[in-house]
């Protein structure tokens, strides 16, 4: 029988997709994984894996193989894990990606409370709107607006978001108030990820829908810039509910095409597999879940 080391090492390359990323998982020297790749094809007599220079890939044998072995060894770890797992107290280095908009104080005091109350966790925070790979990158958690693209990962649904169309009454005062969408386009507006000054809006009024391309002086990345802008007067703004419901009770905004939203936009907590959550990533959802915030609205 094949030594269960290498089996190890082998479902790791074959994982990864890359020596180099399987030896850093597993802590080993790439030339140890090697060594215990080739010594896994010898003792069975085939070749798992095709070598160039440029990349590695699996030959039919080894894509079998894998699949045969991945699943049965995935639960021998977790076993493993989960016998000693509940002795243990919620522990290390924590990896979490977050969109721009999370980079405010109010985000700030929730890690702040979760590493008091936990205080052998560590976190590492990464604040961009880039989506990261979380395999590559090796993260475990991250939160993420709308559409999720990545079948291969486990989304929890923590709350919703709706964006309203608002306007300052500075701005608005002396222009016609636009009465339908495409009104839009006569107008500035203040841009969310806005490309050479222009931006496409997405907008919905029960079972219709309608796509504005509008343009304007301001754009950024961040919803705190964005809300400022429109705050200050520079255009109609796309902002979500909890950035602008106070301003538009308080007459600071006027919501502008009220029959009109973005449609809802759902907030996911991802993370790369659900096969076993280590307890510091299980504590972190369960706060993330308990977390009453600005950022979203509340599913139910």
């Amino acid at each position: 029988m094949a030594d269960l080391n290498d089996i190890v090492v082998f479902v790791k390359v074959a994982q990864y997709g890359s020596f180099s990323r399987a030896a850093h998982s597993l802590g080993m020297p790439v030339s140890t994984v090697s060594r215990k790749v080739t010594s896994l094809e010898e003792q069975l007599g085939v070749t798992l894996i095709q070598r160039t220079t440029r990349k590695l890939s699996l030959t039919a044998q080894g894509r079998a193989y894998y699949d045969r072995c991945s699943e049965p060894l995935a639960h021998l770890i977790d076993a493993e894990q989960a016998l000693t797992e509940t002795q243990r107290k919620p522990e290390g280095l924590l990896k979490i990606s977050v969109p721009v908009i999370f980079g405010q104080e109010v985000f700030y005091e929730l890690i702040s409370d979760f590493l008091k109350a936990y205080p052998e966790i560590q976190v590492d925070l990464f604040v961009t709107n880039l989506f990261l790979d979380l395999v590559a990158e090796n993260i475990d958690l991250g939160i993420r607006f709308g559409e999720l693209k990545d079948s291969t990962i486990v989304a929890q649904r923590l709350g919703k978001s709706v964006r309203y169309l608002v306007a300052a009454p500075d701005y608005l005062r002396g222009r016609a108030l636009p009465t339908k969408p495409e009104d839009l386009k006569d107008h500035r507006c203040v841009l969310l990820n806005g490309r050479n000054g222009e931006a496409e809006w997405h907008l919905i009024s029960g079972r219709k829908s309608v796509d504005v391309r509008v343009s304007g002086p301001a754009s950024s990345r961040d919803f705190a810039a964005v809300s400022a802008f429109t705050y200050r007067g520079h255009g109609i703004g796309l902002l979500p509910s909890t950035y602008c419901d106070e301003q538009i009770r308080s007459g600071a905004l006027i919501r502008v095409l009220p029959d009109w939203s973005s449609p809802e936009i759902f907030v996911h907590a991802v993370y790369p597999t659900r096969r076993f959550l280590p307890l510091r990533l299980r504590v972190f959802l369960d706060a993330l879940k308990a977390w009453k915030n600005p950022l979203w609205l509340p599913l139910h």
